[in-house]
């Protein structure tokens, strides 16, 4: 069997551009991945077609293979960035084929399931309505009443809104910022409840001793009945491939990483880190506000893995979402629930895409952090 061609789709997703993938064969066979990253969609748009070109006429089935080769073709443009989320798409989509081809879903080929529910949390729930303690509040409880038991967000994100604050010359807070970020999370944790998980997300917007101010001020909202009160510390939704998240591991640097599955190498890469990362007992939880093929595919390694946290789910998201690939995404009561299907279970409906054609035109976007 030969890959006879690679099609790319720039897709409109609530946050950002998606940037979907199907590889065919001379056989019949199709499978289907995502590359989506943003700032840059057009930029990994082109990787990819450009890594899609340089795997024709090669055997699908030999994955490891294609992966290594194109890593190490593209490593001279650099070891991440667009040409990585090219790799971890074509990836995604090619564990998809071999999964159609053997009759086997992808979590079968990562080594077999130890759970069909991935546990969920919620993102992307705060982007109706003022940017207030209240309203997050307000929003918060319909988040708890959907079944999710997490929740991220950014209290940081919105002080230049209120405040007038600088964050991109000295990733500082003032003083009143700081209070309305507390007041917001404070509003959080009480509408989710004392045992909700709250995932404090900064986007590298704080300096390190606005941080740990940061963090001592709303270490008072953790989870009371942990045994270590402190705050755990996620990073790793910037890094990629097992390569970047050495020094990380070696050096304590984290509790949870939160790998990204259309950045970091895909799902055979996202299997290889978390694997790695179970050697420091750190725990994997991945970053994932992108399309649904991303939620579908991180499912799966989350549900080969023994170190597992929990999942990133864009709960506010586009109409289409549900509709550009043929069969909804099956969220039940805040987790996702694995199919017996085989590849990633679904296929992506190419006139649907094109009904909704990525953003190109900058000053259009619609970006909530």
């Amino acid at each position: 069997m030969k890959i006879t061609d690679v099609k790319v789709w720039l897709v409109e997703g609530i946050k950002y551009n998606w940037t979907m993938i199907k590889i065919y064969t001379d056989e019949g066979y199709t499978g289907v991945g995502e590359a989506t990253n943003w700032p840059g969609s057009p930029l990994v748009e082109a990787a990819a077609r450009h890594a899609g070109e340089r795997v024709i006429g090669l055997d699908p089935m030999k994955t490891d293979y294609i992966w290594t080769k194109l890593y190490r073709d593209l490593n001279w443009v650099g070891p991440g960035g667009a040409s990585l989320c090219a790799i971890s798409g074509i990836d995604m989509a090619l564990l998809d084929l071999k999964g159609k081809v053997l009759g086997v879903p992808v979590y079968e080929l990562l080594g077999g399931a130890f759970r069909k529910e991935i546990k969920l949390y919620a993102n992307y729930w705060f982007t109706h309505g003022e940017l207030t303690p209240e309203n997050y509040a307000s929003q918060a409880v319909r988040v708890r009443e959907l079944g999710f038991t997490g929740c991220k967000f950014d209290p940081f994100a919105h002080v230049n809104y209120f405040y007038g604050d600088d964050l991109s010359s000295n990733l500082s807070l003032s003083p009143e910022a700081q209070d309305r970020a507390y007041e917001v999370s404070r509003a959080v944790r009480e509408a989710m409840g004392p045992n909700a998980d709250l995932m404090i997300e900064t986007h590298v917007l704080l300096n390190m001793k606005t941080a740990i101010t940061m963090a001592q001020r709303l270490a008072d909202l953790a989870v009371r009945r942990r045994l270590d009160p402190s705050i755990s510390i996620c990073v790793g939704e910037r890094h990629y491939t097992r390569y970047g998240i050495r020094e990380l591991l070696e050096n304590g640097i984290a509790d949870i990483l939160m790998p990204d599955i259309t950045r970091c190498g895909g799902p055979s890469e996202m299997k290889r880190m978390a694997t790695m990362m179970e050697v420091y007992n750190v725990q994997l939880a991945p970053h994932n506000p992108n399309g649904p093929l991303s939620t579908i595919a991180s499912a799966h390694v989350c549900a080969s893995i023994p170190n597992f946290f929990r999942q990133e789910f864009m709960l506010n998201d586009v109409p289409w979402r549900d509709t550009i690939i043929d069969s909804p995404l099956p969220i039940e009561n805040g987790n996702y629930i694995l199919s017996d299907k085989p590849g990633l279970g679904v296929d992506l409906v190419e006139d649907e895409m094109e009904a909704h054609p990525g953003i190109r035109d900058m000053q259009r976007s619609n970006y909530y952090v």
